[in-house]
């Protein structure tokens, strides 16, 4: 509100006509809102004439280059929208996304990969309550899609579990309770035992693509990098006796 009553409204909002007249707002929701705080009757707007799909996806794309910060929630829910929406508009997509899957488009115009896509997607058969946890940043993202996959009711329990342990599962334990779950051996006393179980921690060295640019060739896959890391890895660690025996007892001391 003191952005618009300072400079007004820089962007306008984005309409489409109403079949019984007036307009409905696709993206500007908020700058609407905005404007109304602070006693403007007028809004700057590009009006123009969509289908639902066509407006569900400007809508998600507003939302995702508008703002800074979006819950994993929203995300989930945003990319849905999207997905549907694609998938719905069938042969009637255009231009470059022609021959492309709907996740690939969709990954596309959100500059994300398809599997982020996908896990983000899943994320919406969480239950309120865990959905919420995760808004919180109290459960982890991968923890989190893995317990998506778990009965609803299931899910419940867990919500439970982590109130009365103050604790959240691990990615080893949700793959677990996620298994579990899938062969019907999942229940409360289950969980509580997976949940109280100690979490052991997990070693992980992560080199980017420029660490290892100095190493390796452009055209070696991930797997030829790792196979070759690992037989190297292998190579030092046979040679670690020979070098212990060239120490000398009195450098060892020091």
């Amino acid at each position: 509100m003191a952005s618009v009553k300072e400079r007004g409204v820089d962007q306008p909002a984005l309409v489409r006509p109403r079949e019984d007249g007036g307009y409905e707002i696709i993206a500007g929701h908020r700058r609407q809102h905005a404007s109304e705080l602070a006693g403007y009757t007028n809004v700057p707007c590009v009006v123009r004439d969509m289908t639902d799909d066509e407006a569900v996806l400007a809508m998600a794309e507003s939302n995702f280059n508008q703002r800074d910060e979006i819950l994993p929630s929203e995300r989930a829910k945003a990319l849905k929208m999207q997905l549907d929406a694609i998938k719905h508009q069938g042969a009637r997509t255009e231009g470059g996304d022609i021959g492309k899957r709907s996740n690939e488009i969709i990954a596309d115009r959100n500059k994300m990969t398809v599997k982020q896509v996908q896990r983000y997607i899943r994320l919406n058969e969480l239950t309120p309550d865990l959905m919420k946890l995760v808004d919180d940043k109290k459960i982890s993202f991968t923890p989190a899609v893995e317990m998506s996959f778990i009965k609803p009711e299931n899910q419940n329990y867990i919500a439970v579990a982590m109130d009365a342990q103050q604790t959240a599962p691990s990615l080893a334990q949700a793959q677990r309770l996620r298994e579990l779950d899938q062969k019907g051996l999942l229940n409360g006393d289950v969980i509580d035992g997976i949940m109280l179980q100690e979490k052991k921690e997990e070693i992980r060295v992560i080199l980017n693509s420029q660490e290892l640019s100095k190493y390796f060739g452009a055209d070696k896959t991930p797997r030829e990098m790792k196979d070759q890391i690992l037989k190297l890895l292998d190579d030092w660690k046979d040679k670690q006796p020979e070098i212990a025996k060239t120490v000398k007892p009195k450098e060892l001391e020091k």
